[in-house]
Parts: C-alpha cells; structure tokens; sequence
C-alpha cells in the first residue's frame, strides 16, 4: 500500500488491517534494510490480533518524494522530520495512538525520538540494535563562564584522525557512508551487488563466527579498533572490498532460511533500482553537528514511557557507540524495563530469530499496559 504522509508516498508493508478495531503495531527499519525485513514478524503480530505497518523508510526503497542526489538539502533526512514521518503515518491510518512501536538500527533513533516528543501518541517504546543515548544536551551553567561557548563539535574531525593514524590506518564506517563516493562504491561493486549484500547480511549475522561483541571502554581509536573492519574499516577501503573476504560459502548461502537466495534477490533488485543515496542520507545528518542542532530542543528530556532494549548476543551495534547502552538505562530513560540480548542472533535479529523476538514483543505489549489484543 501507499500512503500520502509529511511530502512522501509511502510504501508500507501490512498486515491485520482487515478487521476494525485492531491496535496498532508500527516497525521501522533500518540501514540498509527496507519494509521487507519485517517479513517474518509481521504476520506473527498480526495473528496476535494486531494491524501490523512497516513502511520503508524516507530514503528508502519504494517510498517516494525525496530527491536522490548527493547535492541536495539534508534537512528532510534529519531525526525530527523522520519523527514527523511517523506522527504522520500514524495519523493517516486513523489512529490517535500506537500499541507497539519497534525501531530498528537508524530505525531506533527515530522511535526514540517519536518517544521523547510524541509520548500521547508512542505511549510505548522498543529499541532494537542501536540504544539510545538521549538527545544532545546545551552546556549548562556557562553564563558566568570566562571561557567562550562551545562552537561546533570536532569530536568526529578528531577521531577520525587518531583512526588514521593507526597502525594500519581505519576509518570508522559512518564516516565512509557519509562520504560522496559510497553510493557508487556500494551500488556498483565489482563482485556485483547481490554477491556484496549476502556477504554484507552475513558477516553481521550469528552465523559469522567472527562476531565477539563486548563492552568498550571508551570511544577512543584504540577501542573502537577492536571492533570488526565493517565497523571500523581499513582506511581507503570500500565497504564491498572491506566484506568481501568474508562471503559465505555456497552451503552457508544454501542452509540460511533466514536470508534465502530469493529474498535477497528483493533486495538486489531495490538497491539495483534506487541505489544507496537515500539511504545514505541519514548518516550525513548524524555526522554534521549543525544538522543536529535542532535536537537540542529536547535538552535535558528524558524519555518517560514504558521501554525495552532488545539486541542480539551476536551484534556488535550494541557496543558500537561506547557508553550509549549506560546512558541510555541511567540518564535517557525513566521507564526502561530490560535488556534482553537473543541468543542466536546478530544484527538482523528480526529476520534471524523473528520467533523469540515476537514473544519479546508481546510480553513487553502486555507489561506496558497499552491497548493491546
């Protein structure tokens, strides 16, 4: 279905919508994932008696009504008006409210931030992959200060300095998808892009044995180098040359049932039409302190709903963001009920174990209180 929402023809992916009355479950997805990774969990929440909406996302797959160009304004990717994106979506379906709202990897952002500012509407909340660490806060308490405010923030100009001065040179993976050339790099690789976005899949999968995640002690080159090269690459490295090493073999291709041959064939078949710009965009934003001034109207903010932490015990985006996952239970939210990490599980945890995730869902569902079946 398309849906007319905030400028955009959204593309959705639902389920339950044909009996009236149903609460509503809305899953946001995130890099460089679409509606359809939802597959799974979809008709598991509907048959719970939910109507179940997963719209690809601003930027991505079959919704339109952004501009596919490096060159453009980045404003409309911003954190707030894909918050207005949700809002938006929630209210062209005829809901006051939602009963479940999942966000994924950039999806989580997003959900939290729906959270933060629109509690009447997203009266619950549920992070997957990438916690949230609260919204950016002005400095306190400077008035009487001798020294100048702070300008823009140069924590990123720094790291990635002290990422290139290692021995071997890395570079950290938001900062290569920000960059002009990752669209085409990823878009047109040289081992094609089916054969790139299996081993992309795969190696932040379970099924990659090399997936070790762990707590880091800071947010200093020397720390975040110990995470996997798809996190923090080899400096001058693509992103299909930094997974290629990494491709399953042709039996992993065959035993994988959460990732067939054709259902990844959908997704080559999208990034073959859109390409990867759109995706992209987000990570621009997140990179440019300027762009994410505007957040800083919820300063101080706490999320204040019901709220539940779910990761997969294989997923390094747990720990990607040192000291997020601590700030996110001690100072982003007051309500935050658990952190269940699945077993079995890396970073694509509602396709991988779609199962134990939907049980989380429903649990936490019914804990929260919301309208639920």
């Amino acid at each position: 279905m398309i849906y007319g929402v905030n400028g955009l023809d959204v593309h959705v992916l639902e389920a339950g919508y044909e009996s009236a009355g149903r609460p509503l479950a809305l899953l946001l997805h995130g890099f460089p994932d679409l509606a359809y990774g939802w597959r799974h969990l979809i008709p598991m929440l509907a048959d719970a008696g939910y109507h179940v909406v997963a719209p690809d996302q601003r930027g991505f797959g079959r919704t339109t009504g952004w501009v596919n160009r490096y060159d453009t304004p980045l404003a409309p990717f911003g954190l707030l008006n894909m918050t207005r994106d949700a809002l938006a979506l929630v209210s062209a379906l005829g809901y006051r409210r939602t009963a479940m709202l999942v966000g994924h990897d950039l999806g989580s952002p997003v959900a939290a931030y729906c959270a933060l500012a629109r509690p009447d509407v997203f009266p619950s909340l549920v992070l997957m992959s990438a916690p949230f660490p609260g919204p950016p806060a002005f400095p306190f308490d400077t008035a009487q200060s001798e020294a100048p405010a702070a300008q823009a923030n140069n924590d990123n100009q720094t790291l990635a300095a002290a990422l290139a001065a290692l021995d071997p040179p890395r570079e950290h993976y938001q900062q290569y998808l920000s960059a002009r050339q990752a669209n085409d790099d990823m878009w047109h690789p040289p081992q094609g892009l089916h054969a790139f976005l299996r081993a992309f899949f795969y190696v932040k999968s379970a099924d990659w044995p090399g997936n070790k995640p762990h707590p880091l002690q800071g947010r200093t080159a020397t720390h975040l180098a110990q995470m996997p090269t798809y996190y923090v690459m080899d400096l001058g490295k693509t992103m299909p040359e930094t997974v290629a090493p990494f491709r399953p073999s042709d039996a992993d291709v065959l035993s994988c049932q959460w990732l067939t041959e054709a259902e990844l064939t959908v997704y080559t078949q999208e990034y073959e039409r859109t390409g990867f710009q759109g995706a992209l965009q987000a990570y621009r934003v997140f990179s440019d302190p300027e762009l994410n001034a505007e957040l800083r109207l919820f300063s101080g903010r706490t999320i204040d709903v019901p709220s539940l932490f779910i990761g997969g015990k294989s997923d390094w985006g747990t720990y990607s963001a040192p000291g997020a996952l601590d700030l996110m239970t001690t100072r982003a939210t007051t309500r935050m009920g658990a952190i269940e990490l699945i077993d079995g599980a890396g970073h694509w945890i509602q396709q991988e174990q779609p199962v134990r995730l939907s049980q989380l869902l429903l649990a936490f569902a019914r804990e929260a209180g919301g309208a639920h079946p």
